[in-house]
């Protein structure tokens, strides 16, 4: 069994350094019952090593945690994570110190895969441009209810392609089946084939030049940076819709400007994007048939619920002995 300081009872030290990101409405109750928590809405940098000076366990979502900070906090025991990436943790520094480091895994697949389709959706029906126009008076004026600004399409028999396989691309899989879609996927390592059909596991090169909706579900790292980018673009059918509901860094925003400018692709559904918040400078600001959310996908009600349910149950079982989701 693990042991620390609390195994045997005690109320921990909890500190939240970026509380804001999970939602200053959301009820963190379960936490309170578990120690003595402190909650600050956003930490900067230079804000850190003080605020956890005295933290038994840290809890954080964006807030960067290396060697300077957990030397700044001798007696942390436990980082969690309100996230699945552990990116912004130093696991050695935290494996040197005995840090125990624990995320949370699925919390938002339901709803990353409900905002996959609804960017899918709203681009092939045109639905947020249709709502600018009838908000502008352009129906209105119409001569006839018969009015449109674009082409709409159906998305039953067209083929999506899923690029990472896992708990999320997966699920978008299962939901396309239910659209009447044909589903393909690419995964660095073999998967087991999904139930239905048609479904083909297939290379890059052929999903880019078949799919007519394109979903990046996977996880950004050196291998996947920039995989979007002009040579892929230019692989994919005019017609085709980029969703990414992954990682900002997947896709190359200059060359997706281009793309969209140039009729490359028909248009694309971003819920992330490489510098967040996005500035004004990005070279995605105002581009055409573009739709970009603020990194919401993962943020609806029930899984930032689910999160906090699951942040509490690492904690718990931390101080009883028996770590979970433990990352190093």
């Amino acid at each position: 069994m693990f042991q620390n300081k609390f195994t045997g009872g005690g109320k921990p030290k909890i500190v939240i350094l970026d509380g804001q990101t999970v939602g200053a409405e959301q009820d963190l109750s379960a936490l309170a019952e578990l120690g003595e928590l402190t909650v600050f809405g956003l930490t900067g940098p230079e804000q850190t090593a003080s605020r956890i000076q005295d933290a038994d366990i840290v809890l954080t979502n964006k807030v960067h945690l290396g060697e300077a900070e957990m030397a700044a906090a001798p007696n942390l025991g436990m980082i969690g994570i309100f996230a699945t990436g552990y990116n912004i943790i130093d696991l050695e520094a935290a494996r040197r110190r005995k840090i125990v480091v624990c995320n949370v895994k699925g919390y938002s697949t339901n709803s990353v895969v409900q905002h996959v389709f609804g960017l899918l959706i709203a681009l092939a029906g045109g639905i947020c441009r249709h709502n600018q126009a009838v908000q502008a008076g352009e129906w209105a004026d119409s001569p006839t209810f018969s009015f449109w600004k674009q082409p709409t399409r159906e998305i039953a028999g067209k083929t999506i392609g899923i690029v990472g396989f896992g708990d999320i691309g997966s699920g978008v899989g299962r939901v396309a089946h239910a659209f009447g879609m044909s589903v393909l996927a690419y995964s660095p390592r073999p998967k087991p084939e999904p139930g239905y059909t048609p479904f083909a596991f297939v290379g890059l090169d052929e999903l880019f030049s078949r799919a007519d909706y394109i979903s990046l579900n996977c996880p950004l790292t050196p291998e996947t940076a920039g995989l979007i980018n002009l040579n892929t673009l230019s692989k994919m059918k005019r017609e085709a819709v980029l969703i990414n509901c992954g990682r900002g860094g997947l896709v190359n925003e200059a060359d997706l400007r281009r793309a969209l400018e140039q009729g490359i692709i028909a248009g694309a559904g971003l819920d992330v994007t490489e510098t967040e918040p996005m500035p004004r400078e990005s070279p995605l600001f105002q581009a055409p048939n573009c739709i970009i959310t603020p990194h919401i996908a993962w943020a609806t009600v029930e899984a930032r619920e689910r999160l906090v349910k699951e942040v509490a149950a690492n904690i718990r079982n931390y101080l009883a002995g028996t770590p979970s989701n433990v990352v190093n």
